[in-house]
């Protein structure tokens, strides 16, 4: 099972290699918002910016080498940077591991509970670290619960948002009985993994229990979505089985004037026969945005 698990949590990466960015580049460090924040800076300063904002538990190098050196070869410089709790940002065990379950349970029944850190402070993070690299506004992309952040950052700051990619993510928390089985067992059993390749990759199981009940808190987001006015692709995978993909198409939905587009043979994951796709389609957009600003 834990194998299994590892293979789940990597399979985002792409293995491709590139000459500019490798996931072995060391980080740099910022003290933003009162913790120590990993991050990269890849390409030339006087390029469009791209900040990129992973998912639940994952470091940056879950991005893979062929998306950033991708972009970075169309003219972009991507901001890589680990959320708070995750890869060589700092590890927050001191705020403690909330019990999920009873967390779910006040969720589900809308009673109002505290939370070591939310979303909210994960945007604001993104959004801090661009102050300190002395950019204005950047493109924001998020994957999965770095989509529900990326989401955050555009409707709260849309000043600092040039435009909004939404991929595999979702603007509330899916029904329990919308997931697959096997990925409800992928999350029970997140917080037992330590193998090298979940290590090797950035993640920190032991954030689980925080980083999720910050999405519980967050609950339903339908309204800040709804607020979102820079431009927008929402970007899903056709076979996603953790956020089905109904939540892209909601997230489209709530969004003016936004974009949807679905991949065949992708689920909750970048194959890597839907990379150069991705990677093209990404483009194209950034291309369309910047052409009008």
């Amino acid at each position: 099972m834990k194998k299994l698990l590892v293979l789940y949590l990597i399979s985002f990466a792409s293995f491709s290699v590139y000459s500019n960015y490798t996931l072995d580049q060391e980080t740099s460090i910022a003290e933003i918002n009162g913790i120590s924040l990993a991050y990269k800076s890849i390409g030339m300063e006087e390029d469009p910016p791209v900040l990129m904002v992973m998912g639940l538990l994952a470091s940056h190098k879950v991005w893979g080498e062929t998306i950033v050196n991708g972009l970075v070869d169309s003219g972009y410089r991507v901001i890589l940077f680990d959320n708070r709790d995750t890869g060589d940002s700092e590890k927050l065990d001191r705020l403690g591991r909330p019990n999920l379950y009873w967390k779910y349970f006040l969720y589900s029944l809308g009673i109002g509970f505290n939370a070591p850190y939310t979303l909210e402070d994960m945007a604001y993070d993104g959004v801090a670290l661009l102050d300190h690299l002395e950019i204005e506004e950047a493109h924001i992309i998020g994957a999965s619960m770095g989509g529900m952040i990326a989401q955050i950052i555009a409707s709260k700051f849309p000043d600092k948002t040039t435009s909004l990619i939404s991929l595999m993510s979702s603007p509330r928390i899916p029904k329990t009985s919308e997931i697959s089985q096997g990925n409800q067992e992928n999350l029970r059993n997140m917080e037992d993994v330590d193998e090298e390749g979940a290590r090797e990759y950035g993640f920190y199981p032991r954030a689980m229990p925080r980083q999720l009940t910050a999405i519980f808190k967050a609950g339903d987001r339908s309204e800040i979505v709804k607020n979102i006015s820079v431009p927008t692709l929402v970007l899903h995978g056709e076979d996603d089985a953790l956020l089905p993909v109904s939540y892209g198409r909601l997230t489209s939905q709530l969004i003016p004037n936004s974009t949807f587009k679905v991949y065949k043979d992708m689920g909750h994951n970048l194959p890597k026969e839907v990379i150069p796709i991705l990677i093209e389609d990404i483009v194209n957009f950034y291309k369309k945005v910047d052409a009008v600003l």
